[in-house]
């Protein structure tokens, strides 16, 4: 049986390869993904948004740098590199437009596992971060 943070580190390495195969593989039929966008429930919903997610950053990649030391949940911190190339879902629910910027964003996960799936997978990052590098639009008075 795997570790929590073995399914999590394969789950990160199909999401590099951008292989939503191989990466649905990795979440239970019933899993619960939430992020900032909102809740993905089922596995249909989560390779969903995993989709939008590679198609407004085509060259997305996560980098782990620091693993909590408890086998469950797996809590990593992470950095979310990529170009803005397409519609991005934002957390306030808009879409912007590719802006062909290069993102840079910090966050971290909390990943549960049972019999080598996840079951639940919270999503935490700066979301001003991402909004200020992708251009989104400052409100005027």
């Amino acid at each position: 049986m795997s570790t929590a943070y073995d399914v999590r580190d394969e789950l990160f390495r199909a999401f590099n390869d951008h292989d939503l195969g191989q990466l649905s593989q990795y979440y239970s039929p019933s899993a619960v993904l939430v992020g900032p966008e909102g809740v993905a429930e089922g596995l249909e919903q989560i390779v969903t948004v995993y989709e939008h997610l590679l198609t407004a950053l085509p060259d997305a990649r996560l980098t782990p740098w620091y693993k909590a030391t408890f086998s469950d949940p797996a809590v990593t911190e992470w950095m979310l590199t990529g170009t803005h190339m397409g519609p991005l879902l934002l957390p306030c629910g808009r879409y912007l437009e590719g802006s062909r910027r290069h993102i840079a964003v910090r966050g971290c996960c909390v990943a549960h596992v049972e019999d080598d799936k996840v079951i639940t997978h919270q999503q935490y990052y700066d979301q001003l971060e991402l909004c200020s590098q992708v251009g989104f639009p400052r409100v005027s008075k």
